[in-house]
């Protein structure tokens, strides 16, 4: 009964990890075609307060990983755990630095609302696409070695 709540746990926080993406996605759009639509601070403050939430879902993902695989039939060496852990890793330093440095630029205020619109969408689509694979890994478990 234990191993099926992890994988609730673990299944609750890749969804909180991915699913608020898609809200900034939909922020940015506003951003783009509508400027006069959305607050850019306000904006910015969903932008941090969404990266902090993704940030502790990551934690409870990652643990509630290792719980599974500790409990489970796999090992740290198949392919899909191993893969997946690097792509953790790059896209920890991704989020850690491509939000920050849009963040501290407008704080410095040597950025362009168009190039915050841009790279806050950049850094979005980017990041969906690392977890996206991730979960690719997580759900498909392909053995490539």
């Amino acid at each position: 009964m234990g191993y099926e709540w992890v994988i609730f746990i673990h299944v609750l926080s890749a969804i909180g990890s991915i699913g608020p993406l898609f809200v900034m996605l939909v922020i940015v759009q506003l951003l783009k075609h509508n400027p006069t639509s959305l607050d850019t601070t306000t904006a910015l403050r969903i932008f941090r307060e969404s990266v902090r939430f993704i940030k502790h879902a990551g934690h409870v993902l990652v643990a509630s990983g290792v719980v599974l695989v500790a409990w489970g039939p796999w090992e740290w060496r198949h392919s899909w755990i191993v893969l997946t852990l690097l792509l953790m890793v790059v896209s920890i330093f991704f989020l850690a630095s491509a939000f920050k440095r849009v963040f501290r630029a407008v704080e410095a205020h040597s950025i362009s609302y168009e190039v915050m619109v841009f790279q806050l969408g950049r850094a979005t689509w980017i990041y969906l696409i690392l977890l996206g694979i991730m979960l690719a890994f997580m759900v498909l478990k392909p053995m490539l070695w």
